[in-house]
């Protein structure tokens, strides 16, 4: 039990008991509860601020961790990049040009993903620029690493019918030609012999008597046969595919149907004079993917290197075309 306290009375000189209320003691004890809460709390964010922990030591150390692992798949996924970058470029400029494909274009191996931000829950970390960045990176490359192996697969099949391709494209003249002779205007700007103006020549023209026999210079499927009183004249068109097309112009007779399969070698037609011709030849023209391309550049079945160079001579010095 608590000892009593007493204070002097000076007016009665005597010691009055001092009697404390029970509302006084209520009210210093809550002034002490509120002084010691405070005091404690201040003390214990002073001690969380300069003092860590061994689970806030723990956590930063993961967090430091996870922040290193982070950076370098970041570097990681850079050299994969670079390896891929590799891959894709001898697929474009090697594979696909002996298989003559066209190359995939960067905008499809390289297309990011627009629309909805699907990264957005990743904002809210503390490092979410290097997390964002890193998880884009990956997307695109899982992206591009799909298409190249997509890409593989058509070279693959592109290889398997390499055969095919090579007996299909155009590889020869159109008649027999060995000696050069029957060369005469060839692709470029060339006078036409009727209007007596300057017109691109989208073939090559080779002179031969009416009745010469005219070749298909690659296997393929006749895909027109025409008869125009003016122009092209008589005239066959063959699909070889793989975006291969030739035209045989000018001809007096046909000896191939609409939908007939033809190979390299085969006769479908004759030298004639039909349709805007000036003299008997033949106009000879080499389409790629519906484009008139040189013809000049077909013809490594035919001829070597020196006869090809005579050969670019011979047409690129006559400067009038015959139809």
């Amino acid at each position: 039990m608590a000892k009593a306290k007493y204070k002097f009375n000076a007016h009665t000189l005597s010691y009055d008991k001092i009697v404390i209320s029970f509302k006084t003691k209520i009210k210093r004890f809550l002034a002490l509860f509120s002084t010691t809460l405070v005091s404690s709390v201040l003390i214990a964010i002073g001690v969380l601020q300069f003092y860590e922990s061994p689970r806030m030591r723990t956590l930063h150390k993961e967090n430091e961790r996870l922040e290193t692992q982070y950076e370098l798949l970041y570097k990681d996924l850079t050299n994969v990049e670079k390896a891929l970058d590799e891959i894709e470029q001898r697929d474009n400029n090697l594979y696909r040009v002996i298989f003559e494909s066209d190359p995939i274009p960067s905008t499809i191996r390289k297309a990011g993903f627009g629309g909805v931000n699907k990264y957005s829950r990743l904002e809210s970390f503390d490092n979410s620029e290097l997390v964002i960045k890193t998880a884009e990176k990956l997307d695109i490359l899982s992206k591009q690493a799909y298409i190249q192996a997509k890409s593989y697969d058509e070279v693959m099949n592109l290889a398997l019918n390499k055969e095919k391709l090579v007996a299909s494209m155009p590889a020869i003249m159109p008649i027999s030609n060995k000696s050069l002779k029957s060369t005469a205007s060839g692709w470029g700007y060339r006078i036409h012999p009727i209007y007596k103006i300057k017109q691109f020549h989208y073939g090559m023209d080779f002179t031969a008597q009416i009745g010469t026999k005219v070749y298909a210079t690659g296997d393929g499927v006749v895909k027109d046969v025409q008869t125009i009183g003016s122009g092209y004249g008589k005239w066959i068109l063959i699909d070889h595919g793989f975006d291969y097309e030739t035209l045989y112009a000018h001809l007096s007779g046909f000896n191939v149907k609409i939908g007939e399969h033809v190979k390299r070698g085969a006769v479908i037609g004759y030298v004639g004079n039909t349709g805007t011709s000036t003299a008997p030849h033949v106009h000879y023209e080499v389409h790629k993917n519906g484009t008139p391309v040189n013809p000049q550049h077909y013809y490594f079945k035919d001829l070597n290197a020196q006869e090809y160079e005579k050969m670019v001579t011979i047409s690129s010095n006559i400067g009038q075309t015959f139809d």
